[in-house]
């Protein structure tokens, strides 16, 4: 199956009132208390052209040259004004991340990541971490917000002390790593490569404890860790899935492989379990984000005494598929109940859908260029 080895001064594009569909009851309630959707673009279409033309195989890949600015957006969710923009100038945003305590933004460029505060008006960044010397593609951070992880095509995963901005470690893959999460336990990172692996980081024995190759030689392009900690969900360049069942004893890590299946027809670009973990969301270069059905996991796990090859893996059962979009879906975030998802795509539209009736509840416009990445800073409590 696989192999284990060890805002604009005024409002652009923005419907007028009456031009906003009625939102349904249950969605007015959830959101009377979200702050806001944050956007960003970059020049997506140069993108595509590189990674179709095969200069690139790294899905995700971000060209470092400057192609003019690049904005980040806040756009209220429930009336889908923008409300801010962030002139981000020194280079394209690959990835944004909110803080645990809702107050800082972290947006990772082209060998830094800027850190700004969420609530203030100030456009200017508070701390810059610097130390990649290539485009950064994933940062995530610690629980508590001590500390951030970032990976980078300069093949490193590198730990930062958040107050300093200093660099506590560095791990070395030796090729570009495309994401990086960290496990709920935050004793371990798992980060994804251009190489084809994914590899655990234990941070307690600071080591890799874990390489896994879904698909030799294929890139892994995204990697997502459930909440609970007990799922891992890998997807790659050829539109795959892959998923293992994490167990810990003893503070250790065993993983289990549970399944995998074709979930797209082109390139994934990203994977992401939903907060309560019942939906896995994919995002692909085929246009289209769809939504999986996360269930039954231990029906899945491998049957004790029979071979492997014996054993044919159960796909997860496919819920819906969000389409309209026109070109590549970079990105995509869950709302904090699970019920809502919002998409970025380098169509230059963000869209908010509500998965039970696979419904288009908010289209963001005013972004003049391709997007690449969301995060959504939400308040609401799950249902």
């Amino acid at each position: 199956m696989y192999r284990l080895v060890s805002r604009a001064p005024y409002i652009i594009l923005a419907p007028a009132a009456s031009q906003i569909p009625p939102l349904p009851p249950v969605w007015a309630s959830i959101t009377t208390s979200w702050l806001s959707v944050l956007l960003t673009c970059v020049s997506s279409s140069q993108l595509g052209t590189t990674i179709q033309s095969g200069n690139r195989r790294c899905l995700g890949n971000v060209c470092g040259r400057r192609t003019g600015s690049n904005v980040v957006r806040f756009w209220e969710a429930l009336s889908g004004i923008c409300s801010r923009t962030i002139q981000h100038s020194d280079s394209q945003v690959n990835r944004l991340c909110i803080s645990p305590d809702k107050r800082y933004l972290a947006a990772a460029g082209h060998h830094s990541v800027k850190l700004y505060d969420i609530k203030s008006t100030n456009p200017n960044p508070l701390l810059a971490f610097e130390g990649h010397t290539g485009n950064v593609t994933g940062v995530a951070f610690h629980c508590e917000g001590k500390w951030m992880v970032t990976s980078s095509e300069d093949g490193t995963v590198k730990i930062w002390e958040t107050r300093s901005g200093s660099v506590q470690r560095s791990y070395s893959h030796g090729c570009p790593v495309n994401d990086v999460v960290i496990h709920p336990n935050q004793g371990e990172i798992i980060s994804c490569d251009r190489g084809g692996s994914v590899r655990i980081w234990d941070l307690a024995e600071n080591n890799c404890s874990h390489q896994l190759i879904p698909e030799e030689d294929v890139p892994v392009s995204s990697v997502t860790v459930a909440s609970d900690g007990s799922t891992l969900c890998a997807g790659t360049n050829t539109g795959n899935v892959y998923v293992w069942h994490l167990l810990q004893y003893r503070e250790k890590t065993t993983l289990v492989p549970i399944t995998h299946f074709s979930a797209h027809a082109n390139y994934i670009t990203r994977v992401l379990l939903s907060p309560d973990v019942k939906h896995l969301a994919t995002c692909s270069a085929d246009h289209t984000a769809k939504i999986w059905e996360v269930k039954d996991l231990e029906s899945m796990l491998p049957v004790p005494g029979q071979p492997q090859a014996d054993q044919k893996p159960k796909p997860f059962k496919l819920e819906s598929t969000l389409t309209g979009h026109q070109r590549w879906v970079w990105d995509c975030a869950f709302s904090a109940d699970s019920a809502y998802l919002v998409t970025a795509c380098s169509d230059h539209y963000a869209r908010l859908w509500e998965l039970h009736s696979e419904q288009i509840i908010r289209q963001y416009n005013g972004h003049h260029r391709g997007l690449v990445c969301v995060a959504l800073n939400d308040y609401s409590e799950a249902r």
